[in-house]
C-alpha cells in the first residue's frame, strides 16, 4: 500500500507497526495456543523463514530436523530470509497448520490426498494463501449465537504476551502499548512469565524504575492500580 492508500483506508499506523515488530504475531499465536492447548516457545516466537512447500519440514521437532523445541508448539514462519531476500512461495498473507499423523493410516491418507509432507510422511501441512481477517469474524459470531459453539475453547492459560523494552526506558516514562515506541510483545509460557506485564496492559502506565532495552517489563516496574478490574482478572487467570 502507498501512504495515500493507507490514509484513505483509515489505517492506524501504530497498530500496523505492531505487525512489523512481532507483537501481532505473538498475540495471535498465544491466542491459538491457549485455545488449542499448545505450548509457547520459552524464548518467544522464532519466525523461521519458510514457504508453503517446506512447512511440514520446518515446523516439526528439532530431533527430527525441524525448528520446534518439541511437539505441540505454536510458531510463526517468516516471509523473509535472514538476509532480507523474499522466501519462495511465502505465506505473508496466508494461514496454515501442520499435522502429525497419529497412526500409519493417517500418514497414508496424507500422501493419497496430496498433502505436502516432510520426508518421513508423518507430518503434513494444510494452508491457504490468504485470510480475510474481519470478513471471517462473522463465522465465529454466528457459530456462537446460533449453535452455541465457540471457535476455540480454552481449558487453561498456556501463554501470555510479555511487554519487552524496545530501548532503555527511564523511571517516569509512560508506556505507549503495542506498536509504539517503548515496548513490543513477546510470546512466553505463563509459567515463566507470571510477573511480566502483558502487552495489553502496557498502555498509558508509568514506569517506577528503569528498564533496560530487551528486558521484560514486570508489574513491579510500573504503576498500576491493583484493584483495577482488568488487572485483577488477568492476575486471576495466570494464577489459576
Amino acid at each position: 500500500l502507498t501512504p495515500d492508500e493507507a490514509r484513505k483506508a483509515g489505517m492506524n499506523p501504530q497498530m500496523f507497526n505492531s505487525f512489523l515488530d512481532g507483537t501481532k504475531s505473538a498475540i495471535e499465536m498465544v491466542a491459538i495456543a491457549n485455545a488449542c492447548g499448545l505450548d509457547v516457545p520459552e524464548t518467544g516466537l522464532g519466525f523461521p523463514p519458510c514457504g508453503v512447500d517446506h512447512l511440514a519440514h520446518v515446523l516439526r521437532p528439532r530431533d527430527l530436523g525441524g525448528q520446534l523445541d518439541r511437539r505441540g508448539m505454536a510458531e510463526t514462519v517468516s516471509s523473509l530470509e535472514r538476509d532480507g531476500r523474499p522466501v519462495f512461495r511465502d505465506l505473508r498473507w496466508g494461514v496454515y497448520v501442520v499435522l502429525e499423523a497419529p497412526n500409519d493410516y493417517a500418514a497414508q491418507c496424507f500422501r493419497q490426498y496430496g498433502l505436502p509432507t516432510d520426508d518421513t510422511g508423518r507430518f503434513a501441512a494444510m494452508y491457504k494463501p490468504f485470510h480475510l481477517i474481519g470478513l471471517e469474524l462473522s463465522i465465529s459470531v454466528l457459530s456462537a449465537a446460533l449453535r452455541g459453539e465457540p471457535t476455540g475453547a480454552t481449558r487453561e492459560m498456556r501463554g501470555t504476551v510479555a511487554a519487552v523494552a524496545k530501548r532503555d526506558l527511564k523511571a517516569g516514562e509512560m508506556l505507549d502499548g503495542e506498536g509504539g515506541y517503548t515496548v513490543w510483545g513477546r510470546a512466553a509460557p505463563v509459567a515463566a512469565a507470571r510477573d511480566a506485564l502483558p502487552i495489553g496492559l502496557a498502555h498509558r502506565v508509568s514506569l517506577v524504575r528503569d528498564v533496560a532495552a530487551g528486558q521484560v517489563v514486570r508489574f513491579s516496574d510500573v504503576q498500576v492500580d491493583p484493584e483495577d478490574g482488568i488487572v485483577k482478572l488477568y492476575q486471576g487467570l495466570i494464577a489459576a
